[in-house]
């Protein structure tokens, strides 16, 4: 069969737009608002080999590891029509153990899928030392209930012992059975879609052209890549601590240039540490995928074929590179923004006018829970806030923003105070907070919230020692800030605490600013 380029589009809209009608109907029958509001999940439709053929815009760490989760599920399962296999393993393809990943084969004709639908969506706690799930923690079991590949569903039933089983051990059950059951419909919506895509122009043709466009996607990548000048390009950049001591941590990149192909090493960033901010592999091929994708300039669909010009070398042991049972919390969320900093700070070296500065380096992941007396039932919040964004060569950055690695909203403060025991008491861009330049970084923003019930809070965040770096002689951003207050009393916290607070207490986020691009004339 010959590609026929005005197939070739269609179909490269139409996989999208079933991956994007998923998204859809799992964000309007989801329970929390972290998915309904927030929008902290993924979806994706793959091969019958598990390689990615299309995904929505939705978050990057989630999508450049997903194909991971995907293989697994299909080694480790036999599938049949009407199943579904649920995992959150981050050593089987998972990023942390609160992304829980629903795979879900889609037969055509035969013994065997066609294609598998998928999504991964961020359950606002799954178990664990504190509430929320994302702890200052030292081993993967003190983070919640690990969730090798296995069947939640069999011929279209739900395993309700399974399910009951995972419910028990979180601290908000009736919020997690209704974000699985949306997780399963978005899945049902994939597949209906598949099969009416089938239905119109063949199995054969439609398998033929998801296979051509991840050739499309690799022709465009080689590319992309051939036009960055061949050289050794070298950066490194720090992680502010690991939560437990106060040593910094190197995250250092050599990357190749050569002709149409790259080379990536990390083998030389820092080990594996005993606080929560490792990241497993799967983390560390997602921050790659997005930097690439992200400098091609044409309307490529981000698929396998993105990937096959790019070689990622890391060494077990290391952060990027963690081995079970490390404790992996924060690595889904601060080590995968730094990654993403030292390839474009490598890239910088080669390309300076088509990279930004560093933005605010971090997902400033907060997490509260307690009882709510009023509603009499216990609750559990998660949030990642958006900060400023890096300038470019061209432009300066957007101010309170979620980028790289995190493409989620910002929680409205009616669906807060709706939702929680909370009083908003500031939301604001935190001026005065961005890197200067010929272009200036974004600022960051500031969350204040009054608790209106005693609870938990676990923070961590990044940048908070180490501020974004600027470009081509722009200043840095600004760092960080956590305080909470009690009555009359402030106290500024680390980048990385969990407290118990009580009811009247308030806790405030400030969040680092971009870094500047350029030197303003005459300075």
């Amino acid at each position: 069969m010959k590609v026929n380029p005005i197939l070739l589009e269609v179909f490269k809209n139409r996989f999208s737009s079933i991956s994007e009608e998923m998204g859809v109907t799992l964000n309007r029958t989801a329970f929390s608002p972290n998915i309904k509001e927030r929008r902290d999940f993924s979806c994706a439709v793959f091969d019958e080999n598990g390689e990615m053929v299309a995904q929505a815009a939705h978050i990057p760490v989630h999508l450049g590891s997903m194909p991971m989760s995907v293989k697994s599920a299909i080694s480790s399962c036999d599938l049949k029509p009407g199943d579904m296999v649920m995992l959150n393993d981050p050593y089987k393809g998972g990023t942390h153990l609160p992304d829980i990943t629903i795979v879900a084969p889609v037969f055509i004709e035969g013994g065997k899928p066609s294609f598998y639908v998928a999504n991964r969506a961020h359950h606002s706690d799954v178990g664990g030392m504190t509430a929320g799930s994302m702890p200052l923690s030292t081993s993967i079991f003190q983070e919640g209930v690990i969730i090798p590949p296995v069947k939640i569903m069999e011929n279209d039933k739900v395993d309700e012992k399974l399910m009951q089983f995972f419910l028990n051990n979180v601290r908000t059950p009736v919020e997690r059975e209704g974000d699985f059951a949306a997780q399963i419909m978005a899945n049902i919506t994939g597949i209906k879609r598949i099969k009416e895509l089938v239905e119109k122009y063949s199995e054969e043709t439609v398998c033929f052209y998801a296979s051509a466009l991840m050739e499309y996607s690799e022709k465009i990548t080689k590319n992309t890549i051939k036009n960055i000048p061949d050289g050794k390009y070298t950066f490194e950049d720090f992680m502010d601590d690991d939560g437990k001591t106060k040593d910094k941590i190197p995250v250092r990149v050599n990357l190749i240039i050569k002709e149409d192909k790259v080379e990536l090493d990390f083998r030389d960033s820092g080990d594996q540490v005993a606080g929560s901010v490792n990241a497993v592999y799967s983390i560390t091929l997602s921050a790659v995928l997005y930097v690439f994708r992200a400098l091609t300039e044409e309307n490529i669909p981000t698929n396998a074929g993105c990937l096959r010009p790019i070689n990622v070398k890391t060494k077990k042991g290391t952060i990027v590179d963690a081995e079970f049972p490390s404790a992996v919390a924060g690595g889904n969320v601060e080590t995968s923004q730094r990654i993403v900093d030292a390839i474009l700070g490598a890239l910088s070296e080669a390309i300076p006018d088509k990279v930004c500065a560093a933005g605010q380096g971090t997902m400033n992941n907060t997490a509260i829970g307690g009882f709510d007396k009023k509603k009499n039932s216990p609750f559990t919040y998660y949030e990642t806030l958006g900060g400023g964004m890096g300038a470019s060569s061209e432009n300066h950055g957007e101010s309170a923003v979620h980028s790289h690695m995190t493409n989620t909203l910002n929680t409205p403060v009616e669906a807060l105070e709706y939702s929680f025991p909370f009083l908003v008491t500031e939301y604001s861009i935190r001026k005065n907070s961005s890197g200067g330049g010929k272009f200036k970084g974004g600022n960051g923003m500031v969350r204040e919230i009054k608790l209106l019930a005693d609870a938990e809070v676990s923070v961590l965040s990044e940048r908070r020692s180490f501020p974004p770096y600027g470009l081509c002689g722009g200043k840095p951003g600004k760092c960080g800030r956590n305080i909470i207050i009690s009555g009359k009393s402030k106290k500024e916290m680390p980048g990385k605490f969990h407290a118990e607070l009580k009811e009247n207490d308030i806790i405030r986020i400030e969040t680092p600013g971009g870094g500047g691009y350029g030197k303003i004339k005459g300075k």
